[in-house]
């Protein structure tokens, strides 16, 4: 079996792809980068860890039912958004695969068979899998948001990628509300251009490194005032931090006024 690329994705806002009606094409080139993904990826795919940036916990935690609910983890929406059914599989031998994994680097990890489908998740998986047949487990973030650790845990979770499981990390490139729209332009820009330079141009070691430093890239803290959104950033690159990374999805317009971008690292399976 191929070895699998990872993935950091912008997902987006809310429960997008179910507003086509409220947002127009605001979406159309990040939608179509997401199902653009699912061909990068290949056919060999059989089954989705999503680190997801809307899941926090004092240790790593991996969602272990075999049916996962629907968290809709937003508010002010119109109400059909809090009745979307995202009906995937979980798959409980992944995620206790994963943990087992992450507790032979030294992490403590463990399971969580209650946890749904947050909208990092279901909201970024609808444009890749529509179908909603992909068994898809979610991993937590370390509530400490420590990059150092995100990273070692990608590294631990390495193997997988040759196990036809598809490492995808969710998050934003650009995530400050209080500046999500014009107020934010110049920031987002000044840091997606560090994080363009640092992550396509510079070699894996000095990669790794400004990554664990990212908060003195330019505009750091305007764009990310807490790093939630960015840190499953760290988790797609440790588990292949001595590959190429490629920019599979990049505007400078996204709410007419932001930059923000999706990264692939390693090789595509086409």
């Amino acid at each position: 079996m191929a070895t699998l690329p990872t993935y950091f994705v912008s997902h987006g806002g809310g429960p997008w792809p179910w507003m086509k009606e409220q947002v127009g094409p605001a979406y159309d080139k990040l939608a179509a980068s997401l199902a653009a993904l699912r061909l990068d990826a290949g056919d060999t795919v059989r089954a989705v860890l999503v680190v997801t940036s809307h899941w926090e916990a004092p240790r790593f935690l991996l969602s272990s039912g075999s049916a996962p609910g629907m968290i809709y983890d937003y508010g002010g929406f119109p109400p059909h958004t809090y009745q979307i059914r995202y009906p995937a599989p979980g798959e409980p031998a992944l995620a206790a695969r994963a943990a087992a994994l992450l507790r032979e680097a030294g992490f403590d990890a463990d399971l969580d068979p209650e946890r749904g489908f947050d909208h990092g998740t279901f909201s970024m998986l609808y444009p890749v899998y529509p179908e909603a047949t992909m068994p898809v487990v979610q991993m937590s973030l370390r509530r400490d948001l420590d990059p150092a650790a995100h990273i070692a845990a990608g590294r631990a979770l390495r193997a997988l990628r040759d196990e036809g499981v598809l490492i995808i990390g969710s998050g934003l490139s650009y995530h400050n509300l209080r500046q999500f729209g014009p107020g934010g332009a110049e920031a987002s820009r000044a840091f997606d251009g560090w994080l363009q330079h640092s992550l396509l141009e510079l070699p894996p070691a000095e990669r790794e490194q400004a990554l664990l430093r990212w908060d003195a890239a330019p505009a750091a803290r305007a764009a990310h005032p807490r790093e939630e959104h960015l840190i499953p950033l760290m988790v797609a690159l440790g588990a292949a931090e001595d590959e190429a990374a490629a920019c599979v999805y990049h505007e400078d317009d996204f709410f007419g006024s932001l930059s923000v971008s999706s990264f692939r690292f390693g090789a595509p399976a086409a």
